[in-house]
């Protein structure tokens, strides 16, 4: 199996971006970052998320969830040490990252940036926010729907910056057809996962398949928006 991807981020109507994120179709690896704190410490937590997560995983010879877990963490230990420092105090960041080899996909988040699984066209899987507001989805208070435009979204349980981390991880097998998408809350909040699925089955290509999406995402942003960001992936036939 051969791998294609597009990646892409927006500072929305903001003055500056907080998100960060790197992509190697080659090395199978993808990783995310949306960054907290304000002042742009926010920015300097997402990319020191970013580049710690990636390089892990490139070193990696083999990554298994708890391999992956564990460079979270590393993470998070970078960022605690970096808060010493004046002015960096508050900075945090959410995160998710996937490592294709093989037949196999392994992947980790953390926050609500997220990670969209689809096989054969369908969506397979979605990760489930680390959030105030999914926490209430999960118990029955407000519907799935309700997660999109709820007050409490913004209110995040677990996150690299703080202790405890606790990411969380998953795995399967994937298949020529299968496909990914990688994206911080300030594109999600506004494409819902049916839109996401259609425009993934009208899209030749990765860059095809984001810019289906990002035309609907730009239709509903308002002024200020958060930043945004996505990395799609196509996992194709060798040949």
């Amino acid at each position: 199996m051969q791998l294609s991807a597009y990646a892409y981020t927006n500072r929305g109507g903001r003055d500056h971006n907080e998100d960060s994120l790197r992509a190697s179709a080659e090395q199978g690896i993808f990783v995310l970052a949306d960054g907290l704190g304000g002042h742009r410490c926010g920015e300097v937590a997402s990319q020191a998320a970013v580049d710690a997560i990636f390089t892990g995983m490139a070193q990696a010879e083999a990554l298994e969830e708890a391999g992956l877990l564990d460079l979270f963490r590393s993470a998070n230990e970078e960022l605690l040490r970096r808060q010493a420092q004046p002015g960096q105090e508050e900075m945090r960041t959410t995160a998710v990252a996937l490592k294709l080899a093989g037949s196999t996909a392994v992947w980790a988040h953390i926050g609500d940036s997220r990670l969209y699984r689809f096989s054969n066209g369908e969506l397979a899987g979605v990760t489930a926010d680390h959030s105030v507001t999914y926490r209430k989805f999960l118990g029955g208070e407000i519907s799935y729907m309700d997660v999109y435009h709820d007050d409490d979204r913004s209110r995040l349980l677990r996150v690299l910056g703080k202790e405890p981390c606790r990411p969380e991880a998953g795995q399967a097998v994937v298949s020529p057809g299968d496909a990914f998408l990688l994206c911080s809350d300030g594109f999600w909040e506004f494409v819902y996962n049916e839109e996401i699925q259609a425009d993934l089955c009208r899209a030749r290509t990765p860059e095809e398949w984001a810019e289906g999406m990002l035309l609907r995402h730009i239709r509903r942003t308002p002024p200020g928006s958060d930043n945004f960001s996505l990395i799609t992936v196509f996992v194709e036939a060798c040949g």
